[in-house]
């Protein structure tokens, strides 16, 4: 049997990615910013893309919340 569409904790999940994702964002871009002269020119590459998808991530993140504000049932 399939089960319910269950959309009431989605909001709560997508809030705690963004804010984590956030963080992790925040993290790797002090440590960027601090260690730059000392970590290979390849590295420092690396987790600028990274930080790069972080940022698309959180774009998606907050455009599904949006979406989840759509279905929401407690208002």
């Amino acid at each position: 049997m399939a089960k319910k569409d269950n959309r009431g904790d989605n909001a709560v999940h997508l809030k705690n990615s963004i804010r984590n994702t956030e963080a992790r964002l925040h993290e790797s871009q002090e440590y960027l910013d601090e260690h730059a002269d000392e970590i290979s020119a390849t590295e420092q590459a690396a987790l600028e893309a990274k930080n790069e998808r972080r940022r698309q991530s959180v774009r998606g993140f907050k455009s599904e919340l949006q979406d989840e504000a759509k279905f929401d049932t407690t208002e």
